[in-house]
């Protein structure tokens, strides 16, 4: 009967952990889209990626967010969805950390925005913790994969 219970509460956390992580992940993407002029500008900021790179990541990576957002709070492709979603954390928290030790000031991007930011230094350890913190959530979903509640992983491929 314990185990059962385990299984039971771990299939509801991984509800919420999908719905929260894909809700994040929507959000960010939703308020990128329309301005990809200025989610090319918040990559370029950074200036770890060749001038080249820039443009495709900034426009590709709002379309990115929304993807993997809606496929975890659907529950398709769970695993997958939580795979891009840790690397993309990982991504964001060496790009951050990177520009906090070359003291570079700028707003993270993550929810639109970007460009120069005075008080970027104060903001980044939340930022780096909040993202961490994410990515936590993310591999338990690589972790926990299609055995949550609602997903649709679990109707359309059943073992």
């Amino acid at each position: 009967m314990q185990a059962t219970t385990r299984t039971t509460t771990l299939a509801w956390v991984g509800l919420l952990v999908r719905l929260v992580v894909g809700g994040v992940w929507i959000v960010a993407g939703a308020i990128k889209l329309p301005d990809p002029d200025a989610g090319i500008d918040a990559v370029r900021a950074y200036q770890l990626l060749p001038g080249a790179v820039v443009p495709a990541v900034g426009l590709l990576l709002p379309i990115v967010e929304v993807v993997v957002g809606v496929a975890l709070v659907l529950g398709l492709l769970t695993r997958f969805a939580a795979v891009v979603s840790c690397l993309l954390f990982v991504a964001f928290i060496a790009g951050i950390s990177s520009a906090w030790a070359r003291g570079i000031t700028i707003d993270c991007g993550c929810f639109g925005g970007g460009g120069y930011d005075p008080d970027a230094a104060a903001k980044y350890p939340w930022e780096i913790a909040r993202d961490v913190a994410l990515l936590a959530a993310s591999a338990f979903l690589v972790w926990r994969g299609r055995r949550t509640r609602w997903a649709l992983d679990a109707r359309l491929f059943r073992t």
